[in-house]
């Protein structure tokens, strides 16, 4: 698994995840919402390898209509996503959890199966969805692409920093869409939601380094970032 190698090869830069995404067959046309039999086939990876994995993921709901079109395509969504927090909760992991078009029934989704730790990546639902979340313990991060996006900001504004982590989601979701994203412009993350927090970039980092240690202990160092 290349995700392995990369561990192997960079020990205090890779720390694994395994998850079925909702979305398979990458970002072209043969993309198709996930089905039981995508997750049937992983499985026992999971197990194989769960002392080396410091979270389950990326793993969630997409209920874009393009992407899962049909109430069977989100029900099975929904079935292969609660297969993984069951996973996660047997060896007692974190989730790192996609929401596109669906985020309240995601959050309601988790807290329904008792999940305590979760990280949802790049989220965009309603800030009244998001302090459930909150309410719950989960946690929140942004990648560079909110800094051109109004709406994220005054989300952001009301999830307590204590609640948030930085993330680049790289090569996607970078400050230009037509542009290749970098680890690097994770400083661009730090540096948009100091400015909307009125905060330093130096405090944003120390925090919400903090925040991802807390939530992944397997970790096995914080990495420091430069703002």
């Amino acid at each position: 698994n290349r995700v392995l190698q990369l561990q192997q090869s960079y020990p205090d830069l890779v720390a694994p995840c395994f998850g079925i995404h909702p979305l398979q067959g990458g970002g072209g046309p043969e993309q198709c919402s996930v089905k039981p039999q995508d997750l049937d086939a992983a499985l026992p990876l999971f197990y194989k390898h769960r002392e080396r994995l410091v979270a389950i993921g990326e793993i969630g709901l997409d209920f874009t209509p393009w992407c899962a079109p049909t109430q069977q395509d989100r029900d099975d969504q929904v079935t292969v996503f609660i297969k993984q927090l069951h996973v996660a909760k047997e060896l007692e992991l974190p989730v790192n959890v996609h929401s596109r078009s669906a985020a309240k029934v995601t959050i309601e989704t988790m807290r329904e199966q008792g999940i305590s730790r979760a990280l949802l990546h790049n989220f965009a639902g309603k800030p009244s969805v998001a302090l459930e979340g909150v309410k719950a313990g989960y946690l929140f991060s942004f990648p560079p692409a909110v800094c051109r996006n109004q709406q994220v900001k005054k989300l952001i504004k009301q999830i307590p920093l204590e609640h948030i982590c930085l993330e680049t989601d790289s090569p996607a979701l970078g400050l230009d869409k037509h542009v290749r994203n970098e680890p690097a412009n994770i400083t661009l993350s730090c540096r948009f939601i100091a400015d909307v927090k009125g905060l330093s970039p130096q405090a944003v980092q120390i925090i919400t380094a903090q925040n991802a240690h807390r939530l992944f202990p397997r970790t096995l160092e914080v990495i420091k970032i430069q703002c």
